[in-house]
């Protein structure tokens, strides 16, 4: 998709959903782009089994829905809801739009790819330093020794000088920055 050129109007613009037509993405897409909206629809990379094995595809992370940019106050963006392959914005009452939480697509963007492609987080790995953000060892830096495989992660922690085996849940552990 071409870059849309921005001025000072949409610089003040909101990001907004559109529910799409059943299949016509694409078609919603192309469409407003040449009506110069700036889109976005983040695409999930999944893996499918058929009679032919596995496959792999993109599907729409927020499937019937595509996010379009604008300023409510200065753009026509009464226009969306005839676009062909939209069925409607979402909005909060008849007379204006409802606007997404400010900073949710820029961070669904910095997780995705060029192609608007959601990217896996960085999976933790046996070596890796992570630090606890919770409970009892919270804030503290530990090394993986081994993933279990119910969601837990055996860590190897250094208190007062030796070093202890501790097991904690993965959701409470983030990559430790040095």
């Amino acid at each position: 998709m071409p870059e849309i050129v921005l001025d000072a109007a949409t610089r003040k613009a909101g990001w907004y959903a559109a529910q799409v037509k059943p299949n016509a993405l694409r078609i919603a897409r192309t469409n407003l782009t040449r009506q110069k909206f700036e889109h976005f629809a983040p695409l999930l990379t999944v893996s499918t089994r058929s009679a032919h094995g596995m496959r792999t595809g993109e599907r729409p992370l927020f499937p019937g829905y595509v996010f379009v940019r604008f300023d409510p106050a200065g753009d026509s963006w009464r226009a969306i809801n005839a676009t062909r392959g939209i069925t409607r914005l979402v909005v909060s009452d008849p007379r204006r739009p409802r606007a997404l939480p400010e900073g949710f697509i820029e961070g669904l963007r910095a997780r995705c790819d060029g192609s608007g492609t959601l990217q896996e987080p960085d999976r933790i790995a046996v070596g890796d330093e992570i630090r606890i953000l919770s409970g009892p060892f919270a804030d503290i830096v530990a090394r993986v020794e081994d993933l279990t495989s119910d969601q837990r992660l055996r860590l190897l922690i250094d208190l007062m000088g030796q070093a202890t085996r501790v097991e904690v849940p993965a959701s409470i552990v983030e990559r430790a920055v040095r």
